[in-house]
């Protein structure tokens, strides 16, 4: 599923869009005028005026350029949005060398453009407008133009502390850099597992529905199946002394009287059924997430700690049922030959703890678990994983109200345990799930 999801919502997730930037450019247009004309007319420092507001002027014809040529909703191509950061940072590259390079205060203005690239574009074109950051960072300490400073006086700046600008600068920008781009992938990833989860609980949703198809279907085939069963019959009055048609016809009848059955318990699916299907003891519902489980060579073993008698009796749950299963999949994946399912419940709450004979959860698994892609537990990938369904069956657990706690055995008992618990009221039947 979580190449699916790539497929579906990678390509636009990398996508910048247009008008982000053109905003961003004309805070930076309006700023950069600011700053020169209070340099230039407010402290009267000599600079390069025309040269910096020509600088600051294509900037901002760039952007107009961008806004008339595209529509304000157009998302950039990565190689697009790599060619308007870079232009960004040739920009503020100029300005800052006619400026005084290093020796400028804005000078750190320049982290601005590979920041905004690590935080929405893929890693190699960020990583190429990083490199090409650093070599104008390095050319800023060889500029020959001063920084604007008070008439006839002359700021000199050791080279020692130009040196020491420079590394400020540039582990600066990587620190920053490479923050944005862990909490992208974070977030993009996070939002694609939900996007996942919602699609399982509309498939779940889906099913549910095609019960009410099912009895809409054959009330609306009722009509036709019964004129065919009263012709069959006349057929069978008419023609029931010729063995030509004899048989024919009772084969006709029988079939037809078949389909009637079927489609009355089509039909009473709704109402006989929903006492057995929706509302089901908490063993019922466990044994219907162990069922399809049992056929693949490990053994299940269920243990009751608590009586029968006592269970709570809960409405059907698909995220409940899908989630348990999805836990109990991924024990099995890595159990050697046995999973042990144990279920407790007491007057306050209902516990169900999942734990297999494998090798456990790394520690750096257990840190993290829960995590969309999580990957493996010992960096085995032989079963699929400990990815995005770990996730999807997490969140919906949660939503039902249940607490998880991942965890391993003890070292004479290895193996991962999952306890799953909920407040009962949770899992009884007059409360909406």
């Amino acid at each position: 599923m979580s190449m699916e999801l790539s497929a579906k919502f990678g390509p636009s997730s990398r996508r910048l869009r247009l008008e982000t930037l053109v905003r961003l450019r004309w805070v930076a247009v309006a700023g950069q005028a600011l700053t020169v004309m209070v340099v230039a007319f407010w402290f009267d420092f000599p600079l390069p005026l025309a040269t910096c507001l020509g600088l600051i002027g294509a900037l901002a014809a760039a952007n107009a350029l961008l806004s008339f040529a595209f529509p304000s909703t157009y998302r950039l191509e990565p190689a697009a949005a790599l060619a308007v950061l870079a232009l960004d940072l040739f920009q503020m590259g100029a300005l800052l060398f006619i400026t005084g390079g290093l020796n400028n205060p804005f000078a750190p203005l320049i982290c601005v453009p590979v920041i905004i690239s690590f935080a929405s574009q893929p890693r190699r074109h960020s990583t190429a407008l990083l490199i090409t950051a650093v070599g104008f960072i390095t050319l800023l300490v060889f500029t020959p133009y001063p920084l604007p400073w008070f008439e006839g006086r002359h700021l000199d700046v050791h080279p020692l502390m130009q040196v020491g600008m420079w590394c400020s600068i540039v582990s600066m920008m990587a620190f920053a850099a490479f923050y944005a781009y862990r909490v992208s992938q974070e977030a993009t990833l996070l939002a694609d597992a939900l996007t996942a989860t919602e699609l399982i609980l509309q498939r779940e949703q889906h099913l549910h529905q095609l019960d009410g198809l099912a009895a809409a279907a054959a009330h609306e085939l009722g009509t036709p199946l019964a004129t065919i069963s009263v012709v069959a019959k006349e057929m069978e009055r008419e023609l029931g002394e010729d063995d030509r048609f004899r048989e024919d016809v009772q084969l006709l009848r029988s079939q037809s009287e078949r389909c009637r059955d079927i489609l009355r318990r089509l039909t009473s699916l709704p109402s006989e059924g929903e006492a057995h299907m929706r509302v089901l003891p908490l063993s019922s519902m466990i044994e219907e997430v162990l069922a399809p489980h049992r056929e693949f060579g490990i053994k299940v073993d269920l243990v009751e700690l608590s009586d029968r008698a006592t269970e709570p009796v809960g409405t059907r749950n698909a995220a409940i049922l899908y989630g348990l299963g999805n836990l109990l999949e991924n024990a099995i994946d890595y159990a050697r030959s046995k999973v042990i399912v144990s279920v407790e419940h007491t007057a306050s709450q209902v516990t169900v703890t999942i734990e297999d004979d494998g090798a456990g959860f790394s520690a750096g698994v257990l840190q993290r678990i829960g995590e969309p892609y999580v990957t493996s537990r010992q960096g085995d990938a032989r079963a699929g994983g400990l990815g995005l369904g770990l996730f999807i069956a997490k969140t919906l657990l949660e939503r039902s109200g249940a607490s998880l706690r991942f965890e391993n055995g003890a070292p004479e008992h290895p193996g991962a345990r999952v306890i799953v618990s909920w407040p009962r009221e949770f899992m009884e039947a007059n409360t909406p799930l």
